[in-house]
């Protein structure tokens, strides 16, 4: 392995304002005199290509000293130590290379801001049609947006500005044209701002941030033009008008030119009350938000038990929306059935606990407590409530067995036969498929089980797609995603994604295309080569960034590379720095085996607990089986085989995430070594 491959090393540099380089853990980087900042600005003005030595030295001097390209080569020099400090003597540079007659900086294409700053305005620049998505590459990544998104982008490119672009050279011939360029884009990427929060009916919000435009840049037009639309959509039609006189006034006094069409268009347009001017349909959608949310808040009492029902509403709302909705609906949701209990009414507190169906896919909770908190109060409600109410006793059942799922707590699953058994007595379409959810989550009492879980999720599609239950649909085809992947039926597995992808797009839920995702890289293990593999959990690990479910992503990327490795039978990876969350348990005896120390592994596999009842069941066995044949455990091999038998015609797959290939082939090695 090189240096560079040891070191991975990276570098980002900043010139949205003076010369700055940032090292991996953002610590500035010294960067020495102003020559050397100099030489740094130069070459990333050239943007990756060469920079002859007497070009430098005819940019940094006016008239250049004799012994200018030796001082260029101690500038270069101090350079490549600051930037790449664990360089071995003599090893070549990494980043600024010498080639040909001078100097090049091989900076990544999102390592230096200014590049970042250019390709998100680029792809932010032409306006979608309404409520369309946009492709924004963005940190290197090619991704599809919808304009909220594309704003919250747009947003945080334009904070990376710290100052004028190369502010410490701005009387250089060479930074000139740049500079320039860089602030054109900057004020087009703030009149783009403009337009996408008018697009998303944020008028009000826009009307500030313009009016500080045009005061510093008055010759812009269609700022005006913003300005005045802005003002317009928010009431304001003579302060729309004065803002267009104004400009007018400015550009015949000014410069002697009349407005363009633009802005006489749109003046005539405010004085006939054009229907044009009003805002598009998800424009509209936000307005009717605001209003009505406005009104509920003047008409219901802020103290009204009716405001916690409707609370526990939107934080169901909230939770598949993703990221830090989730996190937030789960934290509120603790704070509102809490409030509910202080209030004494048990009716209540079982109607707030139990209007939070969001459908569940993932058998190990993000947070215990939150988790165990919620079952504490739901057997308390069920203690205080009043006989005779089967929905809401069915409903508190099902969130005490979706709530305790992973434990080994054995009121789930007699919680989950009960829900279920009401649920079909009642004929309730919404309530069974809160119940179905909770007797998918309480199904993980043996391994093999992948037959009864692909049950539940055909009744689930059936049902839901019969009543219009599309979260409980997409819910279902996840589930049969994963048992026919155990069952080894990836053919139909890919029909069930499909379906699952087709549902999240329509109904705008975001986090199922992170557990598509993750089975896509499944696919490409249980049927690629390992290299494409790798590549492919890769990518989905980068999914799990932000998608508010630490539950499944702690761990799960290193785990899902560990499984690789037992697949294509070699050893585990080394690394020192691998997160293995709640699953370093059954990771150590393999890394440890894989560093050559057999005893400290067999310590280690003593000390193993029992897998989770849950998705990883099979799989963490299976890594578990590896390592007691690995150090001859034959007590913890004979548990394995015990365990993984239900399973024999199984794909270890049952999570739809990872695999370690055909439980079978465990079940082999273990009789082979148990013999």
């Amino acid at each position: 392995m090189s240096w560079k491959e040891e070191q991975g090393v990276r570098v980002v540099f900043g010139v949205l304002g003076p010369v700055v380089a940032w090292d991996d853990a953002g610590e500035s980087i010294a960067l020495k005199g102003p020559r050397h900042r100099a030489v740094l600005a130069r070459l990333i003005v050239a943007r990756r290509r060469v920079v002859p030595v007497t070009r430098l030295a005819d940019d940094l001097w006016e008239d250049p000293p004799e012994d200018a390209t030796g001082a260029i080569r101690t500038f270069v020099a101090a350079l490549r130590r600051a930037l790449e400090p664990q360089r071995p003597p003599r090893a070549p540079a990494r980043l600024l290379v010498t080639e040909g007659p001078g100097y090049a900086l091989r900076a990544e294409p999102d390592a230096v801001d200014a590049w970042r700053f250019e390709r998100a305005v680029t792809a932010a620049t032409t306006p979608p049609p309404a409520g369309a998505p946009v492709a924004l590459p963005f940190a290197g990544v090619s991704t599809t947006l919808r304009p909220a998104e594309v704003l919250a982008r747009l947003d945080e490119a334009l904070g990376w500005w710290r100052g004028p672009a190369y502010a410490e050279f701005a009387d250089e011939p060479w930074a000139r044209a740049e500079r320039s360029r860089l602030a054109e884009l900057r004020l087009h990427a703030v009149e783009r701002r403009a337009e996408l929060r008018l697009t998303l009916g944020l008028a009000a919000e826009t009307v500030p941030d313009l009016d500080a435009h045009v005061a510093e840049h008055p010759w812009r037009e269609h700022a005006w033009r913003l300005l005045a639309l802005a003002l317009y959509r928010t009431g304001r039609q003579g302060d729309a008008l004065a803002v267009l006189r104004r400009a007018r006034t400015l550009l015949v006094e000014q410069l002697g030119v009349d407005p363009g069409p633009a802005l006489r268009e749109l003046e005539a347009d405010i004085l006939a009350h054009a229907a044009r001017l009003d805002p598009e349909p998800g424009s509209a959608a936000g307005r009717v938000w605001a209003q009505t949310a406005a009104a509920y808040d003047r008409a219901v009492p802020s103290g009204a038990r009716a405001r916690l029902e409707s609370t526990v509403g939107l934080l169901r709302n909230l939770a598949v929306t993703g990221g830090s909705g989730l996190q937030e609906a789960r934290r509120h949701r603790v704070a509102a059935i809490a409030a509910a209990e202080e209030l004494g009414d048990a009716e209540l507190t079982a109607r707030v606990i139990g209007a939070y169906d969001v459908p569940a896919i993932w058998t190990r909770v993000d947070d215990p407590e939150q988790a165990a908190h919620v079952v504490a109060a739901a057997e308390r409600t069920l203690a205080a409530h009043p006989a005779g109410q089967e929905a809401a006793r069915a409903r508190l059942l099902a969130t005490i067995a979706l709530e305790s799922r992973g434990t080994r707590a054995a009121r789930g699953p007699e919680a989950a036969r009960e829900a279920e058994e009401i649920a079909r007595r009642l004929d309730d379409p919404a309530l069974l498929a809160f119940a179905l959810n909770a007797a998918f989550m309480q199904s993980f009492d043996r391994a093999g089980r992948a037959p009864r879980r692909d049950e539940i999720g055909a009744e689930l599609v059936t049902l839901s797609a019969r009543h219009g239950l599309s979260a409980f649909e997409i819910l279902g085809h996840l589930i049969r995603l994963q048992a026919r992947s155990a069952l080894g039926d990836l053919p139909g597995a890919d029909r069930h994604a499909a379906a699952a992808d087709r549902l999240a797009e329509r109904h705008e839920r975001p986090l199922v295309g992170v557990f598509t995702g993750w089975y896509a890289a499944l696919r490409t293990a249980a049927t690629g080569s390992e290299e494409a593999a790798e590549a492919a959990y890769r990518d989905a690990a980068a999914r799990l960034d932000g998608c508010g479910m630490p539950g499944l992503e702690r761990g799960l990327p290193s785990l899902a590379l560990l499984s690789l490795r037992v697949l294509h039978r070699r050893p585990a990876r080394t690394d020192e720095d691998a997160d293995w969350g709640p699953y370093e348990p059954w990771a150590r005896p393999l890394t440890l085996l894989a560093k050559g120390r057999r005893t400290a592994a067999a310590a280690a596999l003593r000390d193993v607990p029992e897998p989770p009842r849950d998705l990883l069941f099979e799989a963490l066995w299976c890594l578990t089986a590896q390592a007691a044949i690995a150090v001859g455990d034959r007590e913890t091999m004979e548990r394995a085989h015990a365990e993984l038998s239900p399973a024999a015609a199984e794909l270890s797959a049952g999570s739809g995430l990872l695999t370690v290939g055909p439980v079978s082939r465990h079940l082999d090695d273990l009789a082979a070594a148990l013999r």
